[in-house]
């Protein structure tokens, strides 16, 4: 220890290395691009899934969507291009016989596929709104961010069939004055009295729906428009251990049992496996990290291994000052630890640079993308990944200095002295 804070050793490795600055430098640089790499990249990686996360942070990674289509091949007496209908009895259907659904949320909506929207109302103020037939299960699947004082759709609103919904933001604001609570307000939906009983917060990439869309419990909605036990699609959400691919799968086979289509007929019934996706994303992202961390070491042990080269090229041309050294009484291990002191210290500065010039190009990339309709944010490295890669540094710097030091402690004074 007090070999390394004596002055004397630290002016010897300046006096080394500022012999041939520009060779030292080239070589540094090769070291200082290896580390670079690994943060801008891995960092890189890391916003895409912060990204990715924050885009589907309200809805639940293993959940898929499932809606009926037209037939494509005739089946027990049915004809080719049957229109399917999902009915409600499908939901427990599928609960029972697929043990991996952890939750299915039936769904209707007015004003989307195709269909007309509503005309939501408060006194002289109306416009055109989507509403949603929901169940209080659907929050399970896609959490909706409520405001304090209110709630969302719940069991007892589903079994009395009330007339409650919850409106958006947007609906808020266009239908109310600015002071004005819209809690235990009545809002007209289609010419019907509605009690808001909760405003839902807009979450930008959070979900599906939009800030001024309406929730109303499903069977009211049933009643209000007439579609009886029909049911516009499914909502599903697997455990988190279960294959999210194979549920899919059964989800489909199931539906085609109960309504009678052909089992290998592909085109019945759609669906919409997030999990999936979100499957996927995160397996490009990990390849990206893996990537990162393959080439960055690759290219900071290449950079390593020319310190290593510069180092016994250093040794060589202090074979004299060495010699007088050791004839001085300079102990080989003394000589031993100033040339893996070396070697460590320019590593260490090529990496501490390296990472404050990722850390500098990852910031400008967050300033760039925040702003842009991309699900990327916060790219960053932990600091447990950087201090590690600082280690392996130091680790590599330390082995790759020893050779060089071998070689200065082997030198015999006598020879040494001799040199030219």
């Amino acid at each position: 220890m007090r070999f390394i804070l004596d002055r004397n050793t630290w002016q010897e490795i300046y006096g080394s290395i500022s012999k041939n600055k520009i060779r030292t430098m080239i070589t540094v640089i090769g070291v200082l691009w290896g580390i670079f790499i690994y943060i801008a990249l891995s960092g890189a990686a890391k916003g895409m899934d912060n990204g990715f996360e924050q885009q589907f942070e309200t809805v639940a990674m293993n959940s898929l969507f499932a809606w009926a289509q037209n037939t494509s091949m005739p089946y027990e007496g049915f004809k080719t291009g049957r229109q399917l209908q999902l009915k409600l009895a499908d939901a427990s259907v599928l609960k029972n016989r697929i043990p991996e659904i952890q939750y299915v949320a039936p769904r209707n909506v007015r004003g989307f596929f195709g269909s007309e929207p509503a005309i939501v109302g408060r006194g002289q103020k109306s416009s055109s709104y989507t509403v949603y037939g929901d169940f209080p299960e659907y929050t399970k699947i896609a959490t909706k961010k409520i405001y304090d004082n209110g709630r969302f759709i719940n069991k007892e609103d589903i079994e009395q069939a009330r007339k409650v919904c919850v409106i958006g933001e947007r609906t808020e604001k266009e239908l109310f004055e600015k002071d004005e609570s819209p809690i235990g307000a009545y809002v007209k939906v289609d010419n019907v009295n509605f009690q808001v009983v909760g405003v839902h917060k807009f979450v930008p990439g959070g979900g599906f729906e939009t800030d001024g869309d309406i929730f109303i419990p499903f069977s009211t909605y049933k009643k209000l428009y007439n579609t009886g036990e029909d049911v516009g699609w499914f909502s599903l959400a697997a455990y988190d251990d279960a294959d999210v691919m194979k549920v899919e799968e059964d989800v489909k086979a199931v539906l085609k049992n109960i309504h009678r289509v052909h089992p290998e007929d592909e085109r019945a019934f759609g669906s919409f496996n997030l999990g999936e996706i979100f499957n996927k994303v995160m397996g490009f992202s990990k390849g990206i990290t893996f990537l990162s961390l393959v080439v960055g070491i690759a290219t900071i042990l290449a950079g390593i291994i020319g310190i290593g080269n510069i180092l016994l090229i250093s040794v060589k041309e202090r074979t004299k000052e060495l010699g007088i050294r050791r004839a001085l009484g300079a102990t080989p291990r003394e000589v031993r630890s100033q040339i893996i002191l070396e070697s460590v210290f320019l590593t260490m500065i090529a990496g501490v640079v390296g990472v404050i010039l990722g850390a500098g190009v990852l910031s400008l990339i967050n300033r760039f993308t925040q702003d842009i309709d991309f699900p990327y944010t916060n790219p960053t490295v932990p600091i447990p990944y950087v201090l590690g890669a600082l280690a392996l540094m130091v680790i590599l710097g330390t082995l790759i200095g020893l050779i060089p030091a071998q070689r200065a402690v082997s030198i015999r004074p006598i020879d040494a002295l001799r040199e030219e």
